[in-house]
């Protein structure tokens, strides 16, 4: 199952022991293999640096090439989508499952929740995900 994790995905799966932490065992697991391109990379590492999180850079290099990276698929992204977004740094999640032929998007995003699919990508919370797969 190939899947795309926003940031607000990936920073709840790997800092926090809510709904979204479910997804590193899974993805650990080979049962989902998780999708980036260097935007997403960018972006995630971005976030991680936030001061409220308090990691520094070691840290950060530490928890995404421990937790996430080794897991991950590299996506090369040649097609910018013409998809209008609200916001349009939202648009390299929807390119990066559409290039990597991702089957979801797992997002806590308002504006990608509302689109619900695209392509015959779906797009969910975690919650629903896991649900979904748990199925």
């Amino acid at each position: 199952m190939r899947v795309v994790l926003d940031t607000n995905t990936i920073i709840s799966a790997l800092l926090f022991s809510g709904t979204a932490s479910r997804l590193v065992p899974i993805w650990q697991s080979g049962r989902i293999q998780p999708l980036l391109s260097r935007p997403i990379l960018d972006e995630y590492l971005r976030a991680l640096a936030y001061p409220k999180f308090g990691l520094g850079g070691d840290e950060i290099k530490e928890l995404l090439g421990e937790t996430f990276l080794p897991f991950a698929e590299v996506v090369r992204v040649t097609k910018r989508l013409a998809i209008r977004v609200r916001d349009p740094d939202d648009r390299k999640f929807l390119e990066c499952a559409v290039a990597g032929r991702a089957e979801f998007l797992v997002t806590g995003d308002r504006d990608l929740l509302a689109l619900q699919s695209y392509r015959g990508l779906a797009i969910l919370t975690a919650g629903d995900f896991l649900r979904r797969i748990e199925e």
